[in-house]
């Protein structure tokens, strides 16, 4: 008997469970949004043509800092003060980390004591040893002993000096590895000095262009965060010596302006005085969906719109050259993509 009311107790609570499962899902349901597949999206459209686009040759390369270094303590110490932190702006000569040297400074005021004992002694010495009272040897001595103290002496006060870490050039903190009361040591990074006022753009060039570089020519160059933007430069360096790939290194020194700001490590072009002029369907560079590589544009076709394959023969500013994918008349979604994807239905005007 205690068994069958058993079953029927745990019969029970399985109903019940799936009873309030069942409830919950009915109820997670109502409030999770379901897209109408068959909902009509507006957009804008423009007509794909076949034109003209003027493109200049260019040579990709990155940005990087002008001048960039790790800064590390010359003498082991606990550290005290931190003055920066990770993208403050320092100048030459600003102290940005205090090591403690309170047993430095102890061991100072120690040797200045003996320093001033020995000075005593030493004049001591020195009129007794005119006067014949002592033999010359004793004088020597205590003169040595005094210079000992002061070269003990300087080399403590360097020792302090060099618990104070001042920045080398003007710059930005772009690395910060230490707090306050981690151990520094010679040779473990503190942090990161970066001159970003200045940047040097790197760019390889093959062996029948690095003719149409001279050093401190001024050339224009492009940042791939600001593509409608020429940036002026100037050639400070060209390599002599081609990489595996027989390509030669050509570096570029850009002012880098605070209303245009580039990071370390952005790319950009070179821009060569070579232009040519390429014929197919010129489009906005705000139409292309996914990476230039691998690039796609909405295309509408019987009042859908259909994600198509394109490829990109070149850029120029903020337009592209579409080779294969596209005909003369296509309708390119220009305008109304939140909510858009490949087949869904779609009107314009």
């Amino acid at each position: 008997m205690k068994k069958i009311i058993t079953i029927v107790v745990l019969v029970g609570l399985v109903g019940i469970t799936i009873f309030q499962l069942a409830k919950n899902k009915g109820e997670t349901e109502s409030i999770v949004f379901h897209y109408d597949k068959n909902k009509t999206i507006p957009v804008d459209v423009i007509t794909a043509e076949v034109s003209n686009l003027e493109t200049r040759q260019t040579i990709d390369g990155n940005f990087m800092a002008n001048r960039e270094v790790k800064l590390n303590a010359d003498i082991q110490g606990k550290i005290e003060v931190v003055r920066v932190d990770l993208g403050s702006e320092v100048k030459k000569g600003q102290i940005l980390i205090e090591l403690d040297n309170s047993l430095l400074k102890l061991q100072l005021e120690s040797v200045k004591i003996q320093e001033k004992d020995l000075e005593k002694d030493f004049e001591r010495y020195r009129i007794l040893t005119e006067a014949d009272a002592i033999q010359k040897a004793k004088l020597d001595k205590i003169q040595l002993q005094l210079e000992s103290a002061k070269i003990q002496r300087r080399t403590i006060e360097e020792q302090i000096n060099k618990t104070t870490i001042r920045a080398p050039f003007d710059g930005t903190i772009t690395q910060k590895f230490i707090e306050v009361g981690a151990f520094a040591a010679p040779g473990v990074p503190l942090l990161q000095l970066s001159q970003m006022n200045v940047l040097r753009f790197t760019a390889f060039v093959a062996e029948g262009e690095i003719n149409q570089f001279s050093l401190n020519e001024e050339v224009i160059l492009n940042a791939d965060q600001y593509p409608q933007i020429d940036f002026s430069g100037k050639v400070v360096a060209i390599g002599s010596k081609a990489n595996p790939a027989a390509r030669y290194p050509v570096e570029i020194e850009v002012i880098n302006n605070k209303e245009t700001p580039i990071r370390a490590g952005m790319f950009g072009q070179v821009i060569l005085d070579q232009q040519s002029i390429k014929s197919g369907v010129v489009l906005p560079l705000s139409v292309i969906q996914g990476q230039m590589d691998d690039a796609k544009v909405y295309v509408v076709k019987d009042g859908k719109a259909v994600l198509v394959n394109v490829e990109i023969l070149s850029t120029e500013g903020a337009s592209v050259l579409v080779g294969e994918g596209l005909k003369a008349g296509d309708k390119i979604v220009s305008r109304g993509f939140v909510n858009l994807f490949d087949g869904i239905n779609v009107n314009y005007e």
